[in-house]
């Protein structure tokens, strides 16, 4: 593996800032398009890691997530009131911790444990399937955990599994909303849903070309966040980038020494097939390496709950 790049070598943002001057606050998600560009990205990150097994893994439940959309019934968004109210209050209007089971939140479960089914994996994992499959209080303990950003001791592949069902969820309720109307919620939170990030990307879009936004973990809304800053406690001092020597620029470790943790930033303006999970996830070589720094992983990924 290769060694850590120089941490001090970077002291400020290593690309331009642009030109941007207001772009938009909130991007909402297409869970049409969501998981088959997750899966794509996965599978191309497979061909040349030595963690291919697992990164096939995911890219086919990615694949049961973009098979499951059609089979499933439509949402309940939040009520008008509710928005407002959230607005108003600068919360967030889809309320984790309110989160409860019904038509589609059942519907989605069911839907993924089945076509997950199909995917090729290793033993324990289909183990673990069945367990969250046939255990409807694992499945709603495993969810609450999920929901609440924990990382927890045991159970982690059905943990995974019960992530996989609520990015599914919590996209399609995300995807109901008016981006124009969400509004900040609080440092390292999702606008959407509270949620923490799990990577930041310099984008390339139109309007919006190298503006940074971090990317929620389940609902996957992405959000504006100045860049040279902690995405996690607001710092502006001590923020560096730390990557593989002779790796992708694509993918750095953005560290605050205000904080002592880090979250990895991503540059979309270069590559626009950047995915703020299948990436973060790719580069595990790059948190391997960290361990040996003084900075803590500070994402929330459902899938790498064991770093």
């Amino acid at each position: 593996m290769s060694s850590m790049s120089d941490p001090r070598s970077i002291e400020a943002d290593p690309t331009a800032i642009g030109g941007v001057v207001t772009p938009p606050f909130a991007r909402l998600p297409d869970p049409d398009a969501l998981f088959v560009k997750r899966s794509l990205r996965l599978r191309a990150y497979a061909e040349q890691s030595d963690l291919k097994p697992f990164l096939l893994f995911l890219a086919g439940v990615a694949d049961a997530q973009a098979a499951i959309l059609p089979l499933l019934p439509p949402v309940e968004p939040p009520d008008p009131e509710a928005l407002a109210r959230a607005r108003d209050n600068a919360m967030p209007p889809v309320d984790r911790a309110a989160i409860a089971p019904d038509a589609a939140f059942d519907a989605t479960f069911e839907a993924l444990f089945d076509a997950a089914a199909a995917v090729d994996q290793p033993d324990e994992a289909r183990a673990a399937l069945a367990r969250i499959k046939g255990d409807r209080a694992l499945r709603d303990t495993c969810s609450r955990t999920v929901l609440a950003g924990e990382r927890p001791d045991t159970g982690l592949a059905e943990h995974a599994y019960a992530a996989a069902a609520l990015q599914v969820h919590m996209a399609r309720l995300a995807a109901t909303l008016d981006p124009a109307s969400l509004v900040p919620v609080g440092t390292g939170a999702c606008p959407c849903c509270g949620g923490p990030p799990v990577s930041s990307t310099v984008v390339g879009w139109m309007g919006a070309d190298g503006a940074r936004y971090c990317t929620c973990a389940l609902c996957a809304t992405m959000w504006n966040v100045v860049r040279v800053k902690c995405t996690l406690c607001d710092s502006t001092k001590g923020i560096t980038y730390m990557g593989v020597d002779g790796g992708t620029d694509t993918v750095k470790a953005e560290t605050c020494d205000e904080c002592g943790r880090y979250v990895k930033i991503l540059q979309g303006q270069k590559d626009m097939l950047v995915d703020a999970v299948a990436d973060d996830v790719g580069s595990l070589g790059l948190d391997m390496l960290m361990q040996g720094t003084r900075y803590k992983r500070g994402a929330y990924d459902p899938f790498l709950l064991g770093y």
